[in-house]
């Protein structure tokens, strides 16, 4: 058997507690509160239509892009991880809305056709 032997300096304990981040934690809460807020004051106030959607869709993406930031902890990694990452995600949501599209289209011209 090998024998294994501790370092200890590598490893060796203060006994002090990190201060804890509550200012973080508080700021990161309020701001998703805020953008929460101003998606429902869109959704209940705003007439329907394209531009509340588009408002409300916008809003929607940018939280998403702060919550996978700071909780995720994408905002502290290099730039070729954060392309790495967002750039499969605005080509899927591309393919996404593609396939709505042609969807839509090839729907309609059965429906259409049979008509």
């Amino acid at each position: 058997m090998a024998s294994h032997s501790h370092h200890t300096d590598e490893f060796a304990h203060t006994g002090e507690i990190p201060k804890a981040q509550t200012k973080v934690i508080w700021k990161t809460f309020f701001i998703l509160v805020a953008i929460t807020a101003v998606e429902f004051a869109f959704a209940f106030f705003m007439d329907p239509g394209t531009l509340r959607n588009a408002i409300f869709i916008g809003l929607t993406l940018f939280k998403a892009f702060y919550i996978v930031g700071e909780f995720m902890h994408l905002k502290h990694e290099t730039k070729g991880l954060i392309w790495a990452v967002l750039v499969p995600t605005v080509l899927l949501v591309w393919l996404l809305v593609a396939l709505l599209v042609e969807g839509t289209f090839y729907g309609e011209s059965v429906f259409n056709y049979f008509k």
